[in-house]
């Protein structure tokens, strides 16, 4: 078997599976469906939303029932009284109600309910912002596998100019015109070359297991067939518009304007503990007692007179209706500190609008920036491709015949492998950066 024939061999070594055919947007769509991120986030907005009751704002009113058993005993001696002595158990139970319903709180009944309302509100946004990060995530993900497909094609074609170049050498030797040393040199190239091609054979292979991650599945060893192709971006960004729309649409940006709402809630809900509370109260209780025992009765100056007692029941019924108010005159300064740090943290939250507002202004500027830069690499690096293709006929036709060595052969190659590579890498940076800038202005999901 031949040498190159024995290294296409290893190569192609590899196990037989099924592939699934997957496109960007069945990706996007069973990430969505599956991602981890997204289940917790929609986990925590059903829990924010089921909060949302007024059976956790105060506003109803609250019944307890109670049941107090109990045995009691009972040993008494005074010599000054009838009764001298007596020896008793008591046995007795007590079943009890009781309602408690604030009327008034200075409003906090309603706060309580804006807060869970707000909180909500809050836990949408931030799914928001776990979905839209999740897309963008899956998008640089497919991309950056189709990509690195791409670039195993590359490296195919490189083998094969490679081979082809092996071949060549065996002829010559055939017929007695090359030497030991060209057919060397045209092994080491090949071998150079199928290691690269299995080290990118690895990065694909990694690539979608990062893409299968992102989209929640089980089996992270599936062997997938890419669909949707990589493509220029062509479209021309208009920055103010995109500003506006960024400051207008951000996620994070929307999430930021829910907590300065719960701030101010908050610092509300605090001012409004400087007014009474006002509470209807209700009771009602029932009591039973029964005791037993013994009892010495001494009448005079006769004889003590020992009786059992015969198992005496006495019952209570109580009852209670009433107002209640309470107003806190003083707490030691404590409530006035609370109002001030709820406005300090009021005006931390509209400070870190503004700070994350810069931010974000500041990175869309710069992927717009880099989106130009990375349109004019892509149109170079077109014509560097044109040209190494090129070179790489002539330099073929040059080496067989002896007006170049093998060296500069190789060099030509080495050359169009990288503006091959340089063309893929520029349109993956130039998509992703389309992609961080859809995920700025709240469009990746539209």
């Amino acid at each position: 078997m031949k040498f190159y024939q024995l290294c296409l061999l290893l190569l192609l070594c590899t196990c037989g599976r099924a592939q699934t055919s997957l496109s960007l947007s069945d990706a996007i769509q069973e990430g969505l469906a599956n991602n981890y991120q997204i289940r917790l986030a929609k986990a925590d907005l059903n829990v924010a939303e089921n909060n949302i009751d007024d059976a956790l704002t105060g506003k109803r009113p609250t019944i307890s029932l109670g049941l107090n058993p109990g045995i009691s005993y009972r040993n008494n001696a005074n010599p000054a009284s009838i009764v001298a002595k007596s020896s008793t158990f008591a046995f007795g139970i007590g079943p009890s109600a009781s309602l408690n319903w604030t009327l008034f709180n200075g409003g906090r009944i309603a706060m309580n309910r804006e807060r869970f309302e707000t909180l909500a509100t809050l836990s949408k946004e931030q799914l928001q912002v776990q979905v839209e990060n999740t897309v963008a995530d899956i998008v640089d993900a497919y991309y950056n596998a189709v990509v690195s497909q791409a670039q195993i094609a590359v490296l195919q074609r490189v083998l094969n100019l490679s081979r082809d170049r092996i071949r060549y050498q065996e002829v010559r030797a055939e017929f007695g015109q090359g030497g030991r040393f060209n057919a060397l040199q045209a092994q080491d190239a090949y071998l150079s070359d199928s290691t690269q091609f299995v080290g990118q054979q690895l990065q694909y292979k990694l690539a979608t297991r990062t893409l299968l991650q992102l989209m929640g599945e089980d089996d992270l060893d599936q062997q997938l067939n890419l669909t949707t192709d990589i493509d220029e971006v062509t479209e021309d960004y208009d920055r103010a518009a995109l500003e506006s729309q960024l400051l207008a649409s951000n996620s994070q940006l929307s999430a930021l304007r829910v907590n300065k709402v719960l701030a101010d809630i908050n610092t509300r809900a605090i001012a409004a503990e400087r007014k009474p509370t006002v509470s209807f109260n209700a009771g009602a209780g029932f009591d039973y007692n029964l005791a037993t025992g013994n009892q010495t009765f001494v009448f005079g100056d006769g004889m003590p007179d020992e009786r059992a007692l015969p198992g005496i029941g006495a019952t209570t019924l109580t009852a209670n209706l009433g107002l209640g108010v309470n107003y806190l005159i003083y707490d030691g300064g404590a409530r006035n500190v609370r109002v001030q740090t709820a406005k300090l943290e009021e005006i931390t939250a509209n400070l870190n609008v503004d700070a994350v507002a810069q931010q974000l202004r500041a990175a869309l500027a710069s992927s717009l920036d880099r989106y130009e830069n990375q349109r004019q690499i892509i149109g170079i690096t077109r014509r560097l491709i044109s040209n190494a293709e090129q070179n790489i006929d002539i330099a073929e036709e040059r080496l067989k015949g002896g007006t170049i060595n093998s060296f500069d052969y190789r060099a030509i190659q080495l050359s169009y492998i990288n503006a091959e590579f340089q063309l893929l890498n520029a349109l993956l940076g130039l998509k992703n950066t389309e992609t961080e800038v859809l995920r700025l202005v709240g469009g990746i999901v539209d």
